[in-house]
């Protein structure tokens, strides 16, 4: 099941009517010429999203699919290393956003409520396995394959890069690979990883010092090899 994303129409005042300024009229404030230009309103907040969404704002998710598909998607693909697999689990997470949305209240941050939901569904999918299957032959260019416009040869490097880091992962323990991934990609804090993976916060921070000690230990390795 795919997500729709409905196309919505331009609001009657952005359609121009002609060339030029608009008709003076009621309500039209221009600017002097040396007066400056009033700052663009902040970003609404992912809370204020959801719940906007909740009310029938269908923009408003939109903008949050927008804010972390790409996030979600990596997060997915470090654990699965199968893009047929990931597409599907990030289909339903969203699915379960869709779903929700009525009874949602901002009782957490939205990225710790959203990564909860893909940490649940993740085990789901490994309970009903028994166990992680191996990584199929072309998994590195998988996950290199997440678009980066850039130059080949930056591309290349960085494939290279990401090559590295993600054999460092695999060799990681399953609940280090997860604290890593959430802390260095998704930016978590250590209570909101503590939020999605169910554990305390001193639990996550033993996690990340012994991920992050044989994440170094194996990079160097391979940069001296």
């Amino acid at each position: 099941m795919s997500i729709a994303i409905a196309h919505l129409p331009l609001p009657r005042w952005s359609r121009r009517r002609g060339p030029g300024f608009p008709p003076a009229g009621a309500g039209l404030t221009l600017l002097r010429v040396n007066e400056a230009a009033p700052d663009d309103p902040p970003e609404p907040g992912d809370e204020a999203l959801m719940l906007a969404y909740a009310a029938g704002d269908v923009g408003a998710f939109e903008s949050l699919y927008g804010r972390h598909r790409l996030r979600l998607y990596r997060y997915l693909l470090r654990q699965l290393r199968d893009g047929a697999l990931a597409d599907e689990l990030f289909q339903d997470i969203w699915q379960k956003v869709i779903s929700a949305r009525a009874n949602w209240t901002p009782e957490a941050a939205f990225a710790t409520w959203l990564y909860r939901i893909a940490h649940n569904r993740l085990a789901d999918h490994w309970r009903a396995l028994q166990h992680r299957p191996p990584a199929p032959v072309d998994a590195d260019e998988r996950t290199a394959r997440v678009p980066d416009p850039d130059t080949p040869e930056r591309q290349l490097s960085e494939f290279e890069q990401r090559r590295q880091l993600q054999v460092a992962l695999d060799a990681l323990p399953p609940e280090q690979r997860e604290v890593i991934v959430l802390r260095l990609e998704q930016e978590l804090s250590l209570e909101e990883i503590g939020e999605v993976t169910g554990v305390g916060r001193e639990t996550v921070k033993s996690r990340l010092r012994y991920a992050m000690d044989k994440l170094r230990a194996q990079l160097g390795a391979g940069v001296g090899a």
